[in-house]
């Protein structure tokens, strides 16, 4: 079959050194970023680059605060309590998270042991009964730490991410003083920090995690990677309860403070005489910057392990070629290297000198970033891949060559950058279709509403293509691996992605704390500017978590098919079919939950709101302060509570109905969720994203379509704000929250699939 170039030393090597120099470079981003100082003596751009984005034409003059101290010293103190509220946050969500966590880590022992009866001796292997594997006990063990590593990892993630985010936002505020470019770079900066951090976190963990299985486990690789699947559940599971909880805070405050400050009383976004403001801000960073880093890192953790899980009963686990089956590793590991030089291109080798140039820098990143990674993956595939291999194939081996393991990356790879430039068109205010939903604000909120829903149910359909085409080229050339390898594909980029994603939430607190601390106007429009692109690439972000998310739940659910020895899953037996239509069922039912704890939560932030504007004498004229505290704590309060249900329903789904009603009732249920799921994903989280930039292409009035809508506090901008607020848990918690859900069900069973294929079925049993 011809052996691979790459020696299993060298490969040894490259996996670690990746992931080191990604972890390296993510600390010299966050050097340059703190060289931004919080403190009044920090005048002029940053030391050291006298020559470099120091554009004349962008400075303030003296009277519009530039050299203001009390300005720089309340940026300072409005950071301090966004971080302070954010990690308050994150530490009560973890406490509750980390009770789930410790009994859900005994349910998977239990479960997994129990397979055998806890028996100690070694069993069958389930594709060579000729030989023997290691007892269903040790696999209980190992898939429970395995189980607590992935939810561990997926929960310092999230909370790097989060600390980083607050770190740079007022000095993105402070930057802006100089120039958009100086700005730009600082929350750019900022972003990648976060993005190469979990990357390299993620991948390092997984090298080392396998490493030390490996000790135990020997030549037993069937039951190695079986065990390591665990890794991919306890990220998901993680970053389910991050996107839900922090969903519900941000979005709750979100709404609160746009409904009473905006529309009734008429005054500016992150307008300090909001009491809801700090806590709006705090959201961000909880929902979108924490929540997305698990949900992302989950996605990475589950494509690894599905692609492992394949290939360890495929030829590359058969005869032990360990470079061979490190592939998907080494795929993590030319990414961060890829996505290291790609950010050089924004930071260092390319100059933002105007607002414009903001959105194609971003989009730059994107594209540099694919056609870079392509070249790595044809030079890892020929490298580190035999010439010629089988892969396993529900049963079967499937003769593989390695060039056509490329294409499935590629593929994989390329029809993400599809997703991201069609979500961009749908989300964008630069194009039509984000135009016409301003336009439709005319008429009022009612129209807003319909032309919104109508964008975002048709901005499904090429994204679904592109996913179909994917599935189509990587199965039909190697196999569910194709698959799961496709989905490594399109997050190979995944450093890149966070960049540009949390950069958004940066840019957004960055306004809100210019806002807050009476800067000019000047600066304020730029920071509106940066997070104007920042929504558009938000929306990019979470096209690729959808995107990803059905590849990656297809390619588990194959390897659960072929765990729980189904030769075939036939949607016309009863069993099948009843499962199916209830699984199609679930986004819904999750969506609602989800939207309907938004809406309570919101409900009681605008009646607090209301209270103190009507109550606390002089808030409206700026002489009284705020209750900011009890804000945060109705957001903090309704988020902790409103996350349990959904999560439930997604963690208790396969447990009960593989438990109850077997694998094929189970099989029907994960095929319904993961149809319906993506598609209400896609169509939720684009047209919130398009809702949200209407209202800001209004409130910019940058064209004369626009000024004849505007300005603020128009009926038009009026009625784009209410669009905006209904989007936002579409785009924000119910959305993103979807692709979590059709990822855990499908990773959750395919760790308990020996549990199921032994035990399940209890109800059809009986009956």
């Amino acid at each position: 079959m011809g052996a691979a170039i790459l020696t299993d030393l060298l490969m040894e090597i490259l996996i670690p050194v990746a992931a080191v120099v990604g972890i390296g470079f993510a600390l010299m981003q966050w050097l340059m970023v703190s060289r931004v100082k919080l403190s009044p003596e920090s005048q002029g751009p940053l030391a050291g680059s006298k020559n470099k984005n120091d554009y004349s034409d962008y400075l303030i003059e003296e009277e519009e605060g530039l050299n203001d101290h009390n300005v720089v010293l309340k940026c300072a103190e409005i950071q301090s309590a966004i971080s302070e509220g954010a990690t308050s946050f994150l530490f009560t969500e973890y406490q509750y998270v980390g009770i789930f966590m410790g009994a859900f880590a005994i349910l998977v022992f239990l479960f997994l042991g129990s397979v055998e009866g806890f028996s100690t001796k070694s069993q069958p292997c389930t594709y060579s009964k000729d030989k023997y594997c290691k007892p269903a006990l040790a696999n209980a063990v190992f898939s429970t730490v395995s189980f607590l590593l992935g939810a561990i990892t997926s929960l310092v993630s999230g909370f790097l991410g989060m600390k980083i985010a607050t770190y740079a936002n007022a000095r993105t505020t402070l930057e802006a003083r100089w120039g958009v470019g100086k700005a730009f770079i600082t929350a750019f900066r900022s972003g990648a920090v976060m993005g190469f951090l979990l990357a390299a976190n993620g991948l390092l963990v997984l090298y080392i995690a396998i490493n030390l299985f490996k000790l135990y486990y020997g030549d037993d690789w069937e039951g190695l990677f079986e065990a390591i699947t665990g890794y991919g559940l306890g990220g998901s599971s993680m970053a389910l309860f991050g996107r839900v909880g922090g969903g519900i805070y941000t979005k709750a405050a979100d709404v609160g403070a746009d409904l009473v400050g905006k529309v009734e009383r008429n005054i500016p976004e992150d307008d300090p005489r909001n009491p809801a403001v700090i806590a709006d801000n705090v959201g961000d960073n909880v929902g979108d910057i924490a929540g997305m880093g698990s949900d992302l890192f989950g996605s990475y953790a589950e494509s690894s392990c599905a692609a492992l899980v394949v290939a360890s009963i495929s030829s590359f686990g058969v005869n032990h070629d360990l470079t061979a089956m490190c592939y998907p590793l080494l795929i993590s590991s030319v990414g961060i290297i890829v996505c290291l030089i790609t950010t050089l291109f924004a930071t260092d080798f390319f100059e933002i000198k105007a607002v414009n140039e903001i959105e194609p820098a971003l989009k730059k990143q994107l594209i540099i970033s694919t056609f870079l990674m392509t070249v790595g993956i044809a030079i890892i595939s020929w490298i580190a891949l035999p010439s010629s291999f089988t892969i396993f194939n529900f049963g079967n081996q499937k003769q593989v060559k390695n060039w056509q393991l490329f294409f499935c990356v590629a593929v994989g790879l390329w029809a993400g950058l599809v997703i991201g430039f069609v979500t961009e068109y749908f989300t964008s205010n630069a194009y039509s279709p984000v135009q016409d939903v301003a336009d439709s604000c005319r008429t009022g909120a009612a129209t807003n509403v319909i032309f919104g829903l109508a964008l975002g149910y048709k901005s499904v359909i090429i994204p679904i293509f592109a996913i179909a085409i994917s599935i189509f080229v990587s199965f039909s050339l190697a196999a569910m691996y194709g698959i799961a390898v496709a989905a490594l594909g399109m997050l190979s980029t995944i450093a890149t992605g966070l960049a540009i994603d949390a950069y958004g939430p940066i840019s957004d607190n960055a306004g809100g704390i210019a806002e807050m601390a009476g800067m000019s106007h000047r600066i304020r429009e730029r920071t509106d500017a940066l997070d104007a692109a920042g929504n558009t690439t938000a929306a990019i972000g979470k096209g690729f978590a959808i995107g990803s998310a059905a590849l990656v739940s297809l390619a588990l659910f194959g390897a659960f098919v072929s765990r729980a020895a189904l030769s075939t899953v036939d949607v016309l037996t009863p069993k099948v079919f009843i499962g199916l239509i209830v699984g199609a069922m679930l986004p819904y039912w999750f969506s609602a939950m989800t939207m309907k704890s938004v809406g309570s939560a919101a409900l009681k932030m605008v009646e607090e709101v209301r209270r103190q504007f009507n109550s606390i004498p002089g808030l409206m004229e700026g002489s009284a302060k705020p209750d900011y505290a009890t804000c945060v704590k109705i957001s903090t309060d309704a988020s902790i509570k409103e996350m349990i249900p959904p999560g439930a329903l997604v963690m208790l789904t396969p447990l009960i109905v593989g438990t109850f009603f077997g694998v094929e009732t189970l099989s029907g249920v994960l095929a319904g969720a993961l149809v319906s799921g993506v598609q209400v994903a896609i169509s939720a989280s684009n047209t919130g994203g398009a809702w949200d930039n209407a209202k800001k292409y209004i409130e910019a009035g940058a064209s004369e379509h626009a000024r004849t809508l505007g300005p603020k506090g128009s009926d038009a901008h009026k009625a784009a704000v209410i669009g905006d607020t209904i989007g936002d848990p579409l785009k924000d918690t119910s959305g993103p929250s979807l692709n979590i859900l059709i990822k855990l069900m499908a990773v959750e069973s395919l760790v308990f699939a020996p549990f199921f294929a032994a035990h399940g079925g209890i109800l059809f049993r009986i009956f």
